[in-house]
């Protein structure tokens, strides 16, 4: 498992709508290098993007990666790829978890909490923390992501 075994910070971030599912995942992998940027209330609103931000200037691959959650996931993922080291990939399936890393060498993980159950966020994470980018014909392509457009 290419992260787990040279990941060092699984660096989290939510607003008050992913609170609990941050919480959920934190509770079943006590394991992972957990840094918990917030929130820390479920009813204290805030902005999604103030976390993501802080969550994209902490994470450097292969050491840290990223996970960011807010109502949809999707408010997250746009924040996040506006920093040029971040290919933040909102995921709603393992196989998307799967295809984002092994395709796209994504280093941030987005979830929506109000759109998927726990279980399944669990079972994405893993997923996206053992899947390593296959390289080959898809590293032309990733490193055209971070080339602005003429």
């Amino acid at each position: 498992m290419i992260f787990r075994n040279r990941l060092k910070k699984l660096v989290v971030g939510t607003d008050h709508a992913g609170y609990e599912l941050k919480e959920h995942l934190k509770k079943v992998f006590p394991e992972l290098p957990w840094i918990d940027l917030g929130t820390n209330s479920p009813t204290a609103s805030v902005d999604y993007p103030d976390f993501a931000d802080q969550v994209c200037q902490q994470v450097s691959p292969p050491e840290s990666v990223g996970v960011l959650i807010c109502g949809s996931g999707q408010g997250m993922a746009i924040r996040a790829n506006r920093h040029p080291h971040i290919r933040a990939a909102l995921c709603w399936s393992d196989e998307i978890a799967r295809l984002a890393r092994s395709h796209n060498d994504a280093n941030v993980l987005c979830l929506g909490s109000r759109t998927m159950d726990h279980q399944l966020c669990e079972k994405m994470l893993l997923t996206f923390l053992a899947t390593e980018f296959e390289g080959g014909r898809h590293t032309n392509r990733v490193d055209k992501l971070s080339k602005l457009p003429k």
